[in-house]
């Protein structure tokens, strides 16, 4: 399955700039696919740079990495109760908040790629665990329709997205 496959009724119009960045990968041989391409970037990030911020209020590197991971939890969760057929609405979450507890700073960037490689690791042990049936449910999500195979290519463009902004503004 690739981002085609799609309808533009199992996501918010708001992932679509997300979803386009998907382009040539397949959903979960893609989730394998793009944390190779992002791990190889991650780990190419000078030391002096990580706390960089392009402009004040911005979050640093470091913050971004954090934030990569915390919605890639979130996500995950969300697929994980559709999938389920879990009808409970889920709220959106405050993505500035977390960064703003996440204590990033003492923490180094070898920790943030290991904890995205695991992270990562759960979430394709989690999508191989869903059938064709359970891969097409559909919940609410911060008030949207969203479904679970939509999920996959909201992880890999919002990733793809974040590491183009580090590429063009920190780096």
């Amino acid at each position: 399955m690739t981002k085609n496959d799609l309808l533009v009724t199992e996501y918010a119009p708001y992932y679509e700039a997300y979803i386009q960045k998907t382009e040539g990968l397949s959903a979960k041989s893609g989730l394998i696919e793009n944390s190779e391409r992002i791990l190889s970037f991650l780990n190419s990030i000078p030391v002096e740079k990580q706390n960089f911020r392009y402009a004040d209020g911005k979050w640093s590197i470091k913050e971004v990495i954090q934030h990569i991971i915390d919605t890639e939890r979130v996500f995950s969760y969300r697929a994980l109760c559709i999938s389920r057929d879990d009808k409970t609405p889920m709220p959106n979450y405050d993505q500035d908040r977390y960064v703003e507890n996440s204590q990033v700073e003492q923490r180094t960037i070898e920790e943030l790629i290991k904890e995205y490689q695991s992270v990562r690791l759960s979430t394709i042990s989690l999508f191989d665990s869903f059938d064709d049936k359970a891969m097409l449910r559909t919940g609410i999500a911060a008030g949207n329709n969203i479904s679970v195979r939509a999920i996959i290519f909201i992880l890999m463009g919002h990733e793809i997205h974040h590491c183009e902004i580090l590429k063009a503004r920190y780096l």
